[in-house]
């Protein structure tokens, strides 16, 4: 059997008061696949596993049908599909993934400014100053799940308890759909009858050797003597563990933890319709974002771009590049066609963003044999020596100029200003 298939689920069904359990730990139910499902509803209740077909691929994904049949998260194609052969395989999107992503974490904002997102679909909340406005843990638990599957489609699950190590714990023993409430009280309870393999920390290796002293569960460790503990996987590994089993977990919600993002945005004066001035709008904020990249040593693997209609209606939609990149006119690129794609032709805009998103060290990513970017790269790193010697506006691209401003300047020297295009 599958971990996380949804076998030995364990949920809290009747509401109750208790205001101890104020960490709240949420996770998205199979979200790559649930995002998929959004698009294909008859798929739904189907063995489905998200990822490339194709010898050397992986599962990037697997909805809880799938995973009764061994599927796992980053095992083998091949493998998943000798498992499960009547699977239905579907392409990723991660451009798709990260705005339903943005779109739980603003929710979870509007009930808490304590939020600590852990990866794309999880995050820590701490809730105790939400009671006095929301109602106890459950209640407030339980309206963020409804609120996500009303506004997005997508099923949450969450573990309430006084700690976060027992809060994520909860979660995925609730998992899929539920809600699970850890009173402080009852911790102990709760936790020491799971299995050793439960604790943070505790990979393969060191289940093994727990396991040749006897231990099997959580209250097994708990009740072992240290010295035991330590002669089997060190000083420092035994301390953390022997904390953990106690219920014993000091660490508060950090808010800000969410993945690094870079962005700049411009509310008008007034609704703006023109397609050239909008085009022009979205690569001067490109290269503001593209500045600040490079300056700090980063590459974008997605772009996303904010709109606020005349309505203050509010979208964003994001695309996933092939290349991660750092330069303007690529960003600048995939922005205009996610505007393109976004806007109703004539429609006035109020505010406009371009935000880089999962973002990577430079460093770390190799550039192809041929790399499209490579011209731009370097006239735009020769801007950024330009500006850093003598100040911003010195020298910028023709393009970003209003055709006043273009008829202005045609009339200064070289000396004077200078473009690019």
């Amino acid at each position: 059997m599958s971990k996380q298939d949804g076998s030995g689920r364990q949920v809290t069904v009747a509401p109750t008061d208790d205001t101890s359990a104020s960490i709240l730990h949420l996770d998205m139910d199979a979200f790559f696949a649930s995002v998929e499902l959004l698009e294909r509803p008859e798929l739904q209740g189907k063995p489905v596993i998200v990822g490339h077909r194709g010898a050397r691929s992986v599962v990037t994904a697997a909805t809880y049908e799938a995973r009764r049949y061994g599927v796992n998260s980053a095992m083998p194609m091949a493998i998943a599909l000798r498992r499960c052969p009547n699977a239905i395989v579907l392409e990723p999107h991660y451009d798709r993934y990260q705005h339903f992503s943005r779109e739980v974490m603003r929710i979870l904002g509007d009930t808490t400014p304590l939020v600590e997102p852990l990866s794309i679909d999880e995050a820590f909340l701490d809730v105790r100053g939400a009671i006095p406005l929301f109602g106890p843990p459950f209640a407030i638990a339980t309206a963020l799940r409804d609120r996500i599957r009303r506004e997005t489609g997508l099923t949450a699950s969450v573990g309430a308890a006084a700690t976060k190590f027992v809060a994520k714990l909860a979660s995925s023993r609730a998992k899929p759909d539920g809600l699970l409430v850890v009173p402080e009280a009852d911790t102990l309870a709760f936790l020491h009858p799971q299995p050793i393999s439960a604790l943070w920390g505790v990979g393969a290796s060191t289940e093994e050797r727990l396991s040749r002293l006897g231990l099997r569960t959580i209250g097994d460790l708990a009740t072992t003597p240290l010295d035991s503990l330590r002669a089997a996987i060190g000083d420092a590994g035994t301390m953390r563990l022997h904390e953990l089993a106690w219920g014993r977990d000091p660490r508060s919600v950090t808010p800000g933890r969410d993945e690094k993002s870079i962005g700049h945005e411009v509310t008008f004066e007034r609704d703006v319709s023109d397609a050239v001035a909008l085009d022009r709008e979205l690569l001067r904020l490109s290269t503001r974002v593209a500045e600040r990249l490079r300056r700090g040593g980063w590459v974008a693997r997605t772009v996303a771009v904010k709109i606020r209609f005349g309505d203050f209606r509010t979208i964003t939609r994001s695309r996933t590049l092939t290349e991660p990149s750092d330069v303007a006119e690529r960003l600048s690129r995939e922005a205009r066609a996610l505007l393109a794609e976004a806007r109703p032709v004539g429609t006035g805009i109020r505010l406009i963003g371009v935000r880089a998103e999962n973002l990577l060290p430079a460093g770390s990513v190799a550039r192809g044999l041929w790399d499209d970017d490579e011209p731009w790269r370097e006239t735009e790193t020769t801007l950024d020596a330009v500006t850093e010697r003598f100040g911003r506006g010195a020298i910028q691209r023709a393009s970003l100029l209003s055709p006043g401003e273009r008829r202005r300047r045609s009339a200064l020297s070289t000396d004077d200003v200078g473009s690019l295009d």
